[in-house]
């Protein structure tokens, strides 16, 4: 009997420390999890910049949820693809929203899918962060209200006040321009002919190409024969590098400036050897092992480098580039912002809009309610290709 008793005790003491240990964790197993809609563009001819970032979105979700996800309760991704299509991500939107009942958006890739999404989401009053390039989506006036909408990649008019401030110490005063006629191009287009006069640039040659031609030779013989001392291309994905291949071709001598879309691997893959010596602005992310020891961005950005390739292995299919923490920045300020107040969209939005000091992989952070993005000049370093790779380029 004795025996016996013992092992009802021992069996009973069993049982109570598997239910302790059950309620130690149950907050994290019970709760339910917050909804954050994600969408890209994981086909199309932006897929190549969709997907990585659906990568790096779940990652980071990874990351909050092993270090106990928001006040106990895990995040979920709820994916879509937008196909690149304007229409695909309004219908993706509205069913991220009314069907799956999410809490935030996080997304698209590009600024005409923005645009697109961009009404329905105000009127929805869904906090909704953007990694798109274009200023549209953030720029009120004829573009429309902006009081839900925040995005995380530097505004357009800060990459050319970027690139204006290094052409300006090099002393070249005289420019060429070359853009794409989308949306993302002719936002370039404007805030470069807005900007110039601001730092003593003329725009002496001004031309045009579409998102799909394949040869700007006509364009940039036209630009050859102008006194410009530089040459600035605004446009993202493979024309840029077809662009660089048509001035290697024509033998240009003037200094070859792409946007802040195009630090990435597949340009130099893409264009070759006509790369070589191409200027444009860039997060610090493409440069990270150049950077002092000072700078607050570098720890995030080199913790960042370590779960992208060694522990996600992304890089061997998707080569970091300068989008790649887009994504990155979008969750984190949005976690930052639900960790303070919840997940009210009100309550969340205007946690959002206060962000101040976030140091993240694209920059330090300051939004306020006039600027919905908060990323200075600062942000941005302009990098040269060199061999292949990416230097930082000096003054």
């Amino acid at each position: 009997m004795k025996q016996h008793g013992s092992i009802l005790k021992s069996t009973a003491a069993a049982a109570l420390i598997l239910i302790a240990a059950i309620f130690c964790f149950w907050p994290a197993w019970a709760a339910d999890p917050i909804k954050i809609g994600a969408f890209f563009d994981l086909s199309g001819p932006a897929s190549s910049i969709g997907t990585p970032t659906k990568l790096v979105a779940q990652m980071v979700v990874d990351k909050i949820n092993k270090e106990g996800g928001i006040n106990g309760r895990p995040l979920e991704l709820v994916i879509g693809d937008t196909e690149g299509d304007p229409t695909k991500a309004l219908m993706v939107a509205k069913r991220l929203v009314e069907k799956d009942k999410v809490v935030a958006l996080i997304g698209p890739t590009r600024t005409g899918t923005g645009m697109a999404v961009k009404a329905y989401t105000e009127k929805a009053k869904i906090p909704t962060i953007m990694t798109v390039g274009g200023d549209p989506v953030i720029a009120g006036g004829k573009f429309g209200p902006f009081t839900w909408t925040f995005k995380t990649p530097q505004r357009t008019s800060v990459a050319v006040k970027k690139i204006y401030g290094y052409l300006k110490e090099k002393g070249w005063t005289k420019v060429a321009l070359l853009h794409a006629t989308d949306g993302f191009g002719r936002d370039g287009l404007g805030w470069l002919k807005r900007l110039a006069p601001e730092y003593g640039i003329q725009i002496v040659a001004q031309e045009a190409f579409g998102v799909g031609d394949t040869d700007m030779t006509a364009q940039l013989v036209k630009i050859k024969a102008s006194p410009a001392q530089a040459l600035i291309c605004w446009t993202i994905g493979p024309a840029g590098a077809r662009v660089a291949k048509n001035v290697k071709q024509l033998a240009m001598t003037i200094p070859l400036f792409q946007c802040h879309g195009q630090p990435d691997p597949k340009y130099v893959e893409l264009a070759g050897s006509a790369a070589e010596g191409s200027l444009m602005p860039s997060t610090k992310l493409m440069v990270a092992d150049q950077l002092p020891d000072t700078d607050p961005q570098k720890a995030v950005i080199q913790e960042f480098i370590h779960l992208y390739k060694d522990t996600y292995h992304y890089d061997a299919q998707y080569p970091i580039n300068t989008h790649s923490g887009y994504a990155w920045d979008a969750i984190m300020m949005l976690a930052n912002a639900m960790r303070q107040v919840g997940t009210d969209r009100d309550t969340l939005r205007s946690a959002i809009e206060q962000t101040q000091g976030y140091v993240g992989i694209s920059g330090i952070y300051n939004l306020t309610p006039q600027d919905h993005n908060g990323l200075g000049t600062d942000s941005l370093v302009i990098v040269r290709v060199v061999n292949g790779g990416w230097k930082l380029a000096r003054p």
